[in-house]
């Protein structure tokens, strides 16, 4: 416990975790082309104030400082100088982002300019969640200016590509892309575009958003240059970012009854060698040896094989299963036996901790890649299949929306239905707890009838409880 409500304490694994995803992601955002940057945590609120449809999406979700010094009044530490104006504790960047644009662009040889961002954020949760919504978190945001409508749109959609490969290839999660209906998107954008993902529990979670912002917020904050023609023109912006809830989504996604499986992509460590704690320097040195072996292997594009031996003074089962419950993908034994016959005795977290598989030691170091491989696939494959077997399509009626959210379904579906596009129909799905998650971008463009008010359907859409 942090001591703060609504902020969480990262402890070293969850914030290796945090470290790789980072490294990860940040190589892919700088290969298309953007540059890192960082910006203040405190917001003037003049500049909050200029954008009023920002500002009325995240008002009650603002922290404001208005005193910067304290003083000491019958024992107690008070607030004691006002600020002349106060500070909005950042909960996204826009405005404060916007203002150096307006600063920094005059002409079109000036654009496109591309700026990312890793910082923290304040968002006043009212009903915190470990890890998906907290009153704190750490995340990425992208913030781009453009000449035109077309090329900023282009952004969103190249940006949207960027995060659903990532959650596929590096986190083995599959998700779903596409819009957010006008009712969910973010305040101020004209477009919301998403990345979904289904839990264990078969509720969504929303993994990652890219928005065009039109030239809304380049109007608040005066963002202009000069085009060819030599006239003035307005940019067009878009900002995206994902955050550490994308941690909560691996958790979720790949956890099990025995706690936590990590692909091996973001594992902190990749192979943990376990031995007893009163080994002799025999079986230290084979386990070294064996160790220094496996980090010497370069596992993918990103980075070598991570390794280390526990000689922690605690039962070796209670090592073991410190290791299982962490997800480390690889957890190798060495004992007397292994170090006289040169082998290695391991299980792997994509199987059942009990499950023990014996390989002579050159072996091992020979096949661990492929291993480590396969275990990520493995991963992605078993979520897939889950997503699969819990998505329903082909729903014609209300009365089968209903019984698809009854409370003896569980996990709960995915529901690619149609839609009429009405706000009421929203509502009435709201009723269950169910919301449009995204309008997928692949529109199958047959007639069809709303699944909640039987008119004529615009749409096809995913409807499902959410996080």
């Amino acid at each position: 416990m942090s001591g703060i409500r609504g902020c969480m304490i990262m402890r070293p694994w969850g914030y290796g975790i945090w470290q790789e995803l980072q490294r990860i992601l940040d190589a892919e955002i700088r290969r298309t082309g953007h540059e890192n940057v960082y910006f203040p945590l405190f917001i003037p609120l003049s500049y909050i104030e200029k954008e009023a449809a920002h500002v009325e999406g995240f008002a009650r979700e603002m922290a404001v400082v208005t005193h910067h010094r304290l003083e000491q009044k019958d024992g107690r530490l008070l607030p004691a100088s006002p600020l002349r104006e106060p500070l909005v504790v950042r909960p996204t960047s826009e405005t404060v982002i916007g203002a150096a644009m307006a600063k920094w662009i005059n002409s079109w040889r000036d654009l496109p300019l591309l700026l990312n961002q890793w910082a923290n954020v304040v968002r006043w949760e009212m009903r915190p969640r470990i890890f998906l919504r907290t009153t704190e978190f750490l995340w990425q945001e992208g913030h781009t200016a453009h000449v035109d409508r077309q090329d900023a749109q282009q952004e969103t959609r190249k940006m949207l590509a960027v995060y659903r490969n990532f959650l596929e290839d590096t986190l083995a999660i599959p998700v779903l892309s596409g819009a957010k209906p006008a009712s969910e998107r973010f305040p101020g954008a004209v477009d919301t575009l998403c990345v979904e993902a289904m839990m264990q529990d078969g509720k969504a979670l929303q993994a990652g958003t890219s928005h065009y912002l039109g030239n809304n917020f380049a109007q608040a904050a005066g963002i202009r240059f000069t085009a060819r023609d030599g006239e003035k023109h307005f940019v067009h912006t878009t900002s995206w970012g994902v955050t550490s809830r994308l941690i909560g989504a691996l958790i979720m996604v790949h956890g099990d009854d025995n706690g936590l499986r990590v692909p091996p992509r973001v594992a902190p460590r990749h192979v943990v060698i376990v031995t007893a704690s009163n080994a002799d320097a025999a079986l230290n040195a084979y386990a070294d040896e064996l160790c220094q072996r496996l980090c010497a292997i370069r596992f993918d594009a990103h980075r070598q094989i991570v390794g280390n031996v526990d000689r922690r003074d605690l039962r070796l089962g209670e090592k073991n299963w410190s290791w299982v419950k962490k997800g480390v993908p690889l957890i190798v034994n060495i004992g007397k036996r292994e170090l006289e016959n040169r082998t290695v005795s391991f299980s792997r977290r994509d199987r059942a901790p009990q499950e023990k598989i014996n390989l002579a030691s050159d072996l091992f170091v020979s096949q661990v890649q492929d291993m480590l491989d396969e275990i990520q696939q493995n991963y992605f494959n078993r979520a897939s299949d889950f997503l699969a077997q819990h998505t329903q399509r082909g729903l014609s009626t209300y009365a089968d929306f209903e019984q698809a959210y009854s409370n003896d379904v569980f996990p709960r579906p995915f529901l690619h239905v149609k839609w009429c596009g009405g706000e009421q129909c929203q509502a009435q799905a709201e009723k269950l707890a169910v919301t449009i998650r995204c309008i997928p971008f692949e529109q199958s463009d047959t007639a069809g009838r709303c699944i909640i008010c039987a008119q004529a359907a615009k749409l096809d859409v995913v409807f499902a409880q959410s996080y």
